[in-house]
């Protein structure tokens, strides 16, 4: 019973950690992370059904930019420095993309946005 019960708690828990995915971006190269639909997206993003976070790492030497899209519509781009990380609200239909002219290294995570409804 108590090997039954320490399953169960592994696998609830490991399903409230954040979705994490690391990206080599070579010179010139852009790369959908989100939205693109089932098994185009370079990142499997567990709360694609409602918003969520995502949370962008340069661990790389040069900058990169983030783009978000809706329905091919660019709504925002943000320069991400070496070093750095940035919290994005990512809405249900919006697209992440990955843009870098030099070669870079992202560490793209999702979390669950606590103040989203399904």
């Amino acid at each position: 019973m108590k090997k039954v019960l320490l399953l169960v708690f592994i696998l609830v828990s490991s399903l409230s950690f954040a979705q994490k995915s690391v990206f080599e971006l070579k010179p010139s190269q852009s790369m959908s992370i989100t939205g693109k639909g089932s098994g185009q997206d370079a990142a499997i993003n567990p709360y694609s059904a409602s918003d969520c976070i995502a949370v962008i790492k340069n661990i790389g030497k040069n900058k990169f930019t983030i783009r978000i899209q809706k329905k091919g519509e660019i709504i925002k781009t943000i320069i991400i420095l070496p070093k750095s990380t940035k919290k994005i609200v990512l809405k249900k239909e919006e697209e992440l993309y990955l843009d870098s002219i030099l070669k870079s290294k992202a560490d793209v995570t999702f979390e669950k946005d606590e103040n989203s409804y399904l």
